[in-house]
C-alpha cells in the first residue's frame, strides 16, 4: 500500500474521525459531520481519489493563556483528513529521522520527557563539573509565523516519495500565510503544523549534535537548551546557531536568547530548574505558571458552582493539574491551592 493509498482509505479516514472528535463530540460541527458520517467520508474519499480535494478554509479565535495568541483552525472535515495524513504517513516517517532529544509532539515524548532530560543532563554535568558551567537558552522569534513555505516543502520532499501525498501537503501548507508575509507561516491550530514545526529545525538539531558535538542539548518546538562547562564554547556555538538558522531556515533568534551560569538555574516549559550544591535538581513552578494555574482553578470553581460542569468533569481537570504538578517540587503549592479547592468541593483529586 502506497502512502497515498493509506490516506485514501475508508478505514483510516474513519479512525482519523474518531481521533479528531475526541473531547469535542458536543460541538456543532462534529455533530453535523456525524449525522451524515458515511456520506461525508465518501465525499472526502472521492475527492482524494480524483485529486480534487480542497480545504474549506480557516476560522480564528483568540486564547489568552499563557499569552494572547490568535489560533487559526481548519474546519472539521479538513481536521479529519489532517489527522489521517499525520497519523498514517507523516508521524511514522518522522519518527526515526528526528534526534532523540527533539521532545515535542511524538509518541512517548512531551513536556515531562523534556523535563526529565534536562534533569538528567544537570545531574551528569554535576558529576563532572559541580555547579560550574553555563546554559545557552535559545528561542526563535515568532517561530510558527516565520516558517518559510518553500524551505518546508523542500525538506518534506526529501522524505516523502509519493508525489500525490506531497501535492496534498503542499496544498495545506499554501492554504495559510502570516498576514502581510506571503509564503510564510503555518497555523497554530492544525495538527500538521506541530509535526512541520518539529521537523523544520531538524538540520539545526543535527548541526548542534553532530557538528558542534554538544552532548547536553534538548529542544521543545523552538525552545532550545544547551549545557556546557565552557562559556566561550557556548558563545562560539551561538554564533554558529545564528548563522545556520538565518542562512538555511530564514529564522531569527529573539531577545530571550542568552548565556547564564548553571547556578542561576534555567527556565524551561513553565518550570525553573536549579542545581543544588549536593547535585540535586530542584524543579519549581515559575511565578507566571502559578498565577495561570490559580486563575484556571478559580474559573473551574466558578463554573462548577454555576452548574456548568459535572463532578466527573471537575475531577478530570483537577487530576490533570495534579498530575502535572507532581513532576516538580510543588508539595506546598499543591497543599495551598489544590487541597483547598478539593476540600471546598468535596472531590478527591487522586
Amino acid at each position: 500500500m502506497t502512502d497515498f493509498e493509506k490516506i485514501c482509505n475508508y478505514h483510516n479516514l474513519y479512525k482519523a474521525h474518531l481521533r479528531a472528535r475526541s473531547g469535542k463530540r458536543n460541538r456543532t460541527e462534529v455533530i453535523l459531520f456525524e449525522m451524515n458520517l458515511a456520506a461525508n467520508l465518501s465525499e472526502m474519499y472521492e475527492a482524494l481519489c480524483s485529486l480534487s480535494y480542497r480545504m474549506k478554509g480557516y476560522y480564528s479565535f483568540t486564547i489568552h493563556e499563557p499569552k494572547q495568541r490568535t489560533i487559526y483552525a481548519a474546519y472539521y472535515p479538513d481536521r479529519v483528513l489532517l489527522h489521517c495524513i499525520c497519523d498514517e504517513v507523516l508521524a511514522p516517517l518522522l519518527q526515526n529521522r528526528l534526534i532523540y532529544d527533539n521532545a515535542a509532539c511524538q509518541v512517548n515524548k512531551g513536556t515531562h520527557f523534556a523535563m526529565n532530560r534536562i534533569s538528567k543532563f544537570m545531574r551528569e554535568h554535576y558529576c563532572k563539573h559541580g555547579t560550574q558551567g553555563y546554559f545557552l537558552k535559545c528561542d526563535i522569534s515568532k517561530y510558527f509565523a516565520s516558517i518559510d513555505h518553500q524551505i518546508l516543502k523542500q525538506k518534506l520532499d526529501r522524505i516523502i516519495a509519493d508525489k500525490k501525498v506531497m501535492d496534498l501537503l503542499s496544498h495545506f501548507i499554501d492554504s495559510y500565510s502570516t498576514e502581510g508575509y506571503p509564503g510564510k507561516g503555518i497555523p497554530l491550530g492544525n495538527q500538521s503544523s506541530q509535526l512541520f514545526a518539529i521537523y523544520y529545525m531538524d538540520s539545526l538539531d543535527r548541526y548542534i549534535k553532530e557538528v558542534l558535538q554538544v552532548k547536553y542539548y534538548t529542544r521543545y518546538m523552538d525552545d532550545m537548551i544547551l549545557l556546557h562547562h565552557d562559556k566561550q564554547f557556548l558563545k562560539d556555538a551561538l554564533v554558529g546557531i545564528q548563522a545556520h538558522i538565518e542562512e538555511n531556515l530564514k529564522l531569527t533568534l529573539n531577545d530571550k536568547t542568552q548565556i547564564f551560569p548553571v547556578r542561576n538555574g534555567v527556565a524551561f516549559l513553565g518550570w525553573r530548574f536549579y542545581l543544588s550544591e549536593t547535585g540535586k535538581v530542584i524543579k519549581k513552578l515559575r511565578t507566571g505558571s502559578k498565577i495561570r494555574y490559580k486563575k484556571q482553578l478559580k474559573n473551574i470553581q466558578k463554573r462548577d458552582a454555576n452548574g456548568e460542569m459535572d463532578i466527573q468533569g471537575t475531577k478530570r481537570i483537577l487530576s490533570g493539574f495534579y498530575g502535572h504538578l507532581i513532576h516538580g517540587h510543588t508539595y506546598k503549592l499543591r497543599q495551598k491551592v489544590m487541597t483547598d479547592f478539593v476540600l471546598q468541593k468535596k472531590i478527591a483529586c487522586r
